[in-house]
């Protein structure tokens, strides 16, 4: 079995992604991979999760962070350059998990830090989280990633992952927040380089054998048309909300003119189905605005575009739709 080592010079969280689909699609099977990165500001949310129920969307947007949707499993993160990630990939028939989390623990022994284990995707110093990991497996090969805490801003973890209070009901994993570190409370010293190039020096004690370590810019993009692939799904609207699982959503206020009762039935990011309740006068106005709504993406912008149409349709209820409008979009995200 080959060793391969790769480590990004990129911050970008998609391409950082997309690295890990290239590495999990096209490279060799055959070889024990590694491959190290960190992230820019970025929420990174599980596959089967809803951005709208897990992070403040618009405070996101405000401050300029990245949201990015992984191809695996469980709960949503906070990443910037205090974190250090880790992807293993490895041949089916000889993936070792507990061989990957062996390596990971015998690097911070190196920086003088005793971790170990905690259930099956922890990792933790004393009762203080450090790491979490998640995993995918295909036919022939298997993926373990996690990231570790090396001075990571805890403020911000919790400004961006809990949730703006909207009345959703979804479907889809929620996080679950746990008691966390950073490794620079048990080494002042340790960094991402630091504690990179101690992960690459267990990965090779661990298989006995040692291999270059390949750097990874964004010309590597150019060269890879298949990375290309991957980093345009993981930047695209599509995928980073519209793979979210069906939700509801339900409003209602009082205006001077009625009271409005909105449930949205919201599908891949998509509004399918607009119910209102209403004791509005006017029985076409409420008609006239499920029309408006139903079809669209669940998007501050589309929202906002549509009922503009409607009210250059209907001048004369464009107040009560500028009303509603106003209403809709300052109780979304996004």
């Amino acid at each position: 079995m080959n060793l391969r080592i790769l480590k990004s010079a990129v911050t970008n969280p998609w391409f950082n992604l997309a690295t890990e689909d290239w590495i999990f699609q096209a490279l060799d099977a055959n070889s024990h991979t590694l491959f190290l990165w960190r992230n820019s500001e970025t929420v990174v949310i599980g596959r089967s999760q809803n951005p709208w129920v897990e992070c403040k969307i618009d405070k996101m947007q405000a401050d300029d962070i990245f949201l990015a949707r992984r191809q695996s499993g469980g709960g949503a993160v906070f990443h910037d350059l205090g974190n250090t990630n880790f992807t293993f990939l490895s041949p089916k028939d000889s993936y070792d998990q507990e061989a990957n989390f062996a390596i990971i623990i015998n690097a911070l022994k190196k920086s003088g830090i005793d971790a170990a284990l905690s259930g099956r995707n922890d990792m933790q110093v004393g009762d203080r989280k450090i790491s979490g990991s998640a995993f995918k497996h295909a036919a022939d090969r298997s993926f373990h990633h996690g990231t570790l805490l090396v001075n990571a801003n805890m403020q911000k973890l919790g400004d961006y992952l809990n949730p703006h209070p909207l009345k959703l009901k979804a479907k889809g994993i929620k996080s679950v927040r746990a008691r966390v570190a950073n490794l620079i409370e048990f080494n002042e010293n340790i960094n991402h380089e630091t504690l990179s190039e101690a992960i690459i020096e267990a990965f090779c004690e661990y298989y006995g054998d040692t291999a270059p370590v390949e750097e990874l810019d964004e010309a590597s993009l150019a060269k890879q048309p298949t990375l290309n692939k991957y980093y345009e799904q993981m930047a695209d609207w599509d995928w980073r909300f519209g793979k979210t699982p069906e939700f509801s959503h339900h409003i209602e206020t009082r205006f001077d003119w009625g009271i409005i009762d909105l449930h949205l039935d919201v599908k891949q990011a998509v509004i399918r189905d607009v119910v209102i309740f209403s004791d509005a006068l006017n029985v076409e106005l409420i008609e006239w605005l499920k029309e408006s709504l139903t079809g669209i993406k669940y998007n501050k912008n589309d929202v906002k575009l549509a009922l503009d149409a409607l009210k250059e349709a209907q001048p004369e209820l464009a107040a009560q739709i500028e009303d509603v409008s106003d209403w809709l979009t300052d109780e979304m995200q996004g």
